[in-house]
């Protein structure tokens, strides 16, 4: 571990992480619950609009959950739209038979955030099939890679997601592959605080504690896209909470 991660994470093995830790996969076991939801419902469904999605799924999240804030804007894209990264804004779209869609949802589970995403396809396309079932393989193949390096900087794993991607044949998406997450509003998260972000110029160790002394936790963001057929997908959920990954703390 290097001096700086040992130096701020002194001290950080309190009942307060653990609470923090344990609040954090309750969301997000939320934000499963959820999505599984969306799909036994079918409210991903050819004919409908992706803002008409958005809003099912909104007042489904208020329905089972009682949320009525989120910490990012709701997005669901279909089609040539999943090829765009986060930031931009895509003209609404109405999903097509054949289609492959992404949802990305940053519920408030009172003031725990989660971030989740996962990608549905309607049709019967193999590539778009492929594309989804890999989706999750190279999340658990980027967490491994995180949870065997305890002194890893946002650059490094940022890095080995794309080349992961690459290797199964797929383009990466994003200009970064994930974030800091916590209470809302957690520490910054914008363009000018790279640190927040697992992207090219993160160069500090992943595994320390934010302004307040508290463990960072983090999102991964897989966005797999096929640029010559026109689509891509993403999967997203926390890094270093559950699944036994190690907190080297």
């Amino acid at each position: 571990m290097t001096q700086e991660a040992g130096t701020q994470n002194r001290g950080s093995g309190t009942a307060e992480e653990s609470a923090r830790a344990t609040a954090l996969l309750a969301a997000q076991g939320r934000a499963a619950a959820l999505f599984a939801e969306i799909g036994s419902r079918g409210l991903v469904a050819p004919g409908r609009g992706e803002r008409e999605v958005s809003d099912a799924v909104r007042d489904l999240a208020h329905e089972m959950f009682g949320v009525r804030r989120y910490w990012h804007k709701r997005i669901v894209r279909s089609g040539p739209n999943t090829l765009q990264p986060y930031r931009q804004n895509p003209p609404d779209r109405i999903l097509a038979e054949d289609d492959i869609v992404f949802c990305d949802f940053g519920p408030l589970f009172e003031e725990w955030e989660a971030d989740f995403g996962r990608t549905f396809v309607l049709g019967d396309d193999p590539v778009k099939h492929r594309l989804r079932d890999d989706l999750p393989v190279l999340f658990e193949a980027g967490r491994r890679h995180f949870a065997a390096r305890p002194d890893i900087t946002g650059e490094e794993l940022y890095a080995e997601v794309v080349r992961l991607a690459e290797a199964a044949g797929w383009g990466f998406g994003g200009p970064h592959s994930g974030h800091l997450l916590g209470e809302f509003p957690h520490e910054t998260v914008d363009g000018a605080e790279i640190d927040s972000y697992i992207a090219p110029g993160s160069a500090r160790p992943m595994r320390r504690t934010d302004g307040q002394g508290r463990r960072c936790h983090w999102i991964l963001e897989i966005h797999l896209v096929d640029r010559e057929r026109g689509f891509g997908g993403f999967h997203e959920e926390l890094l270093d909470l559950g699944h036994d990954v190690p907190a080297f703390f």
